[in-house]
């Protein structure tokens, strides 16, 4: 029988083979898919080998590069050296003054500047003196006149009546007593009335009425026809102390408030001086301008005022002057070759001639300072490359001789011997302690 041939698959043959398909490839992804992992596994385990040789190398380069830095740039010496000093000291004079604009060396003179201030002062001073404050006791009396024969009577002004107690008391004015009126055998006393007042204070002299006579008139024919009475107490008499200025006070008040406005005029004068001036004592000048009071000697008070009023002026100068001029003047006498070491400048002052009101200040000067042979470290460090410690004692002793005192060498790390081939790394330092 003949085969059927079919150009299309029945459906279930169809499918079977589809399947049958489809598991073959699948497993054939599967094996492609594991290979490729293993291949993949396989370069990772590749990739994460340490590669030892290669990095031993490179470490090997980076040491020996390390080293050879360190070898150059490590070593460093220093050398220290005390070099030989000498003090020079001047005795010189140096006139500061107030004309000066700038420091002249050859004249030996800086400029120096005017300083002034005024004060004025009042103040109240209590009153040593004592003093009687009294009152006179006075009344009014009538003097009789009964001479016979009748005639008028005149008592000066200041004529005295004692009472019968003993009390003085005076007349202020001239009195004329008139005459005794006479008929017959009967006489009729003159009379007058007149103010008495006592010649002292004191409540003493308040008395009672009492009979007075005229002590004045004894061993005249008129004491015993001279009579007063008063018919009244004597009234207004007191006695106390009080206080009065004296001379010795108005003295003591003066030198005490000038004093002190001296003393003020003066702190205020040095309150103005600036800091990087220079102000001697003898150089301060102050004058009172005025200084009195307005009440008089004997005045009864318990107090008065003073005034005064005091000018303080000074002459000063810079202390960056005088140290300039010093420094300057001991250079110029240094022997040459020589240097002045700094901060060993010593300069004393004192003032032989003072004239505030002329603006000149003379000073005597002691000046010194330490001076030492001149070392060009540039020079001497670029001499003593490559050298050794001994090397480099002998070329200093050659070189300086006996400007130094003392060298010291240091040499860095522990294992350097010579200086370095490089400048830089050879430091000399000149020692002065």
């Amino acid at each position: 029988m003949s085969k059927k041939i079919y150009d299309i698959k029945p459906p279930k043959i169809a499918k079977k083979v589809e399947k049958e398909l489809k598991e073959f490839l699948g497993e054939k992804k599967n094996h492609s898919a594991k290979i490729t992992a293993v291949k993949k596994q396989g370069r990772h385990k590749k990739e994460n080998r340490p590669i030892w040789i290669p990095a031993s190398i490179v470490g090997a380069a980076i040491l020996l590069l390390v080293c050879v830095f360190l070898f150059f740039k490590l070593p460093k010496a220093t050398i220290q050296i005390w070099p030989k000093v000498d003090v020079l000291s001047f005795q010189q004079k140096i006139t500061a003054d107030k004309s000066a604009g700038s420091i002249d060396n050859t004249q030996a003179v800086m400029p120096a500047k005017y300083f002034e201030v005024i004060k004025n002062a009042s103040q109240d001073f209590p009153a040593t003196g004592n003093a009687s404050n009294e009152g006179l006791a006075s009344g009014t009396i009538t003097i009789y006149n009964k001479y016979d024969p009748p005639s008028l009577l005149t008592l000066k002004a200041g004529t005295h009546f004692m009472s019968d107690s003993g009390k003085l008391f005076t007349v202020a004015q001239k009195v004329v007593i008139p005459a005794a009126k006479k008929a017959g055998n009967k006489i009729t006393s003159g009379s007058i009335q007149v103010k008495i007042t006592a010649v002292e204070g004191g409540e003493s002299y308040n008395i009672a009425p009492s009979a007075f006579i005229v002590p004045g008139l004894k061993g005249t024919a008129y004491y015993y026809s001279i009579s007063a009475a008063s018919t009244k107490a004597m009234s207004g008499g007191y006695a106390g102390k009080v206080k009065k200025i004296t001379d010795d006070d108005i003295q003591g008040a003066k030198d005490a408030l000038v004093k002190k406005t001296t003393d003020d005029a003066v702190l205020a004068l040095k309150d103005q001086i600036p800091a990087d001036y220079i102000l001697l004592d003898s150089a301060i000048s102050s004058n009172v301008a005025s200084a009195g009071t307005q009440t008089k000697s004997g005045t009864v008070a318990d107090k008065f005022n003073y005034q005064a009023t005091v000018k303080a002026s000074a002459l000063a100068f810079k202390k960056s002057d005088l140290d300039l001029f010093a420094k300057d003047y001991i250079v110029s006498q240094m022997p040459e070759g020589k240097t002045l070491l700094d901060n060993t400048l010593k300069v004393n002052y004192s003032a032989s001639l003072v004239d505030v009101s002329a603006g000149k200040i003379t000073l005597n000067l002691d000046l010194a300072g330490n001076i030492y042979n001149n070392i060009d470290k540039n020079s001497l460090s670029l001499s003593l490359l490559g050298e050794n410690a001994g090397q480099i004692n002998q070329a200093i002793s050659n070189s300086l001789g006996e400007n130094v005192s003392k060298v010291k060498i240091k040499f860095w790390p522990f294992w350097v011997s010579s200086t370095p081939a490089n400048q830089s790394r050879v430091n000399v330092e000149l020692k002065f302690e």
